[in-house]
């Protein structure tokens, strides 16, 4: 691709900086090179690290904000106008990709979990259409008063903010199929085998949580009219939890027209005078660095840095609650050990979705050196998963981006020995880019890419590692 594909849009956002600016900076434009490349005015920026996938621990560790992209070997960091001083003081390679422009307040929307999640709440949005926490819990009690045969919302925890007394949210999940006995328990000996989708454990990634609420629509509305809808719902549970990480979507919806480009949780235990506002410098815990499997790779221990990995494995509310809700879902199906297999009648399939890159990953995440016992099927599961999306990359993490552990993909297969993915949903240039694409994208290019994956996942859940 091409060294200058993601001036247009990576973000999102408009670029601040003039075009004679940003080419100076680019390698392989025409414009010459400046001997030191100046930092232009505006807040944020996209550097390019030449070199960078073999230095991405170096990178991670040292707390800086590596975007999940990857370009042949060079890696992207976002950070302030004096990042690109510090990744040079550290040795790397350096240009500046892209400036962006500083951010519209816009007058906050509303904090923490509302009193009555009515049909009002129901339409609150920000960026053009996104729904806000609220909109999203209230969407989930519309679905189960209207489609009472086929939906039920579970609460499985409390967020860091509402365990505190500080405003903050339930944990919210639902559960879709055509229920009959035993169907939507928390029990492991289900009748049904089951698909589990997350969306929003990094609360900046707004695409996915749209994704989630178009799947629910799809599901509940399709079924009796769809027959591919009913007939998965017929012998299939369905798990959606829409927004995995609501104290930090609840900072990023703050922006209003700007979203905030916050990626943590909101636990100020560590790092209290980190900011608030999505910035370089992030209150919280990474919750896609803070399980036990594979802790401390690819992460780092500044507790303001974007993937600061929290102070033990497993600290956070809501790593502990998901996890709760996957042990009560699934049957542990394998034995310990990073080549251990879980046996061939395994039933489940989860996929926690992430942006952007357009790529599907799955364990181990922490080491491409170490394939797991299932490796065979999971990557024949990613390689179709890829090819229905249309040609996106596939692989462990540190095969196709850089190696990171702590994920919570990694902890499921660990764990429980369930077929485990993350999908990075996003373009990487262009129009629809990034993490903040417009509204209107998740219509057009992301939903009708993404439906006949999640249709294909759910169709994998009976038997993920059989032929």
């Amino acid at each position: 691709m091409s060294p200058t594909r993601r001036t247009a849009a990576t973000l999102g956002l408009a670029a601040a900086a003039t075009a004679a600016v940003l080419l100076s900076a680019l390698p392989g434009s025409a414009a010459p090179t400046a001997p030191a490349v100046a930092e232009a005015t505006g807040p944020t920026y996209v550097y390019r690290i030449t070199g960078g996938a073999a230095k991405a621990d170096a990178l991670l560790t040292a707390g800086f904000d590596v975007l999940e992209d990857r370009d042949g070997d060079d890696l992207f960091v976002m950070g302030r106008n004096d990042t690109g001083g510090r990744l040079r003081g550290g040795g790397f390679r350096v240009s500046i990709e892209q400036v962006l422009a500083p951010p519209k307040w816009t007058p906050p929307a509303r904090s923490g979990q509302a009193a009555v999640l009515d049909a009002a709440v129901a339409e609150e949005t920000y960026y053009g259409g996104y729904r806000t926490v609220n909109a999203q819990y209230a969407h989930l009690n519309q679905v189960a008063s209207d489609h009472a045969a086929l939906a039920t919302v579970v609460d499985y925890g409390d967020s860091w903010r509402k365990t505190r007394g500080a405003g903050g949210y339930d944990l919210k999940a639902i559960c879709i199929t055509k229920k009959a006995a035993g169907d939507c328990a928390l029990s492991t000996s289900a009748p049904k085998p089951r698909l589990f989708v997350m969306a929003q454990l990094h609360a900046r990634e707004i695409t996915t949580g749209d994704v989630a609420y178009r799947w629910i629509d799809h599901l509940t509305d399709g079924y009796g009219v769809d027959s591919q809808v009913t007939s998965l719902l017929n012998s299939t549970e369905v798990w959606v939890v829409p927004i995995a990480n609501p104290d930090g979507v609840d900072i990023v919806q703050r922006g209003g027209g700007s979203p905030y480009t916050h990626r943590k949780n909101a636990n100020t235990t560590n790092g209290p005078n980190c900011g608030t506002t999505g910035g370089t410098s992030q209150i919280g815990i990474d919750l896609n660095r803070n399980t036990s499997s594979g802790y401390g790779t690819g992460s780092s221990t500044n507790p303001c840095s974007e993937t600061y990995r929290g102070p033990s494995a497993n600290s956070e509310v809501e790593t502990k609650a998901l996890q709760q809700l996957w042990r009560s879902l699934y049957k542990d199906r394998r034995a310990t050990g990073t080549s251990a297999a879980a046996p061939a009648d395994t039933t489940g399939v989860v996929i926690s979705m992430h942006s952007y890159s357009n790529m599907v990953l799955f364990p181990w995440g922490f080491s491409s050196t170490y394939h797991t016992g299932n490796d065979a099927s999971l990557r024949a599961m990613a390689k179709e998963m890829a090819r229905i999306a249309g040609g996106w990359r596939y692989g462990q993490p540190g095969e196709v981006l850089y190696n990171a552990g702590g994920s919570t993909d990694d902890w499921v297969y660990d764990d429980l020995g369930a077929a485990s993915f993350v999908w990075e949903i996003g373009n990487t240039s262009g129009s629809c880019a990034g993490f903040l694409p417009a509204y209107s994208c998740q219509s057009g290019t992301y939903w009708p890419k993404v439906k006949p994956m999640l249709t294909y996942a759910a169709s994998k859940a009976a038997r993920p590692y059989g032929p």
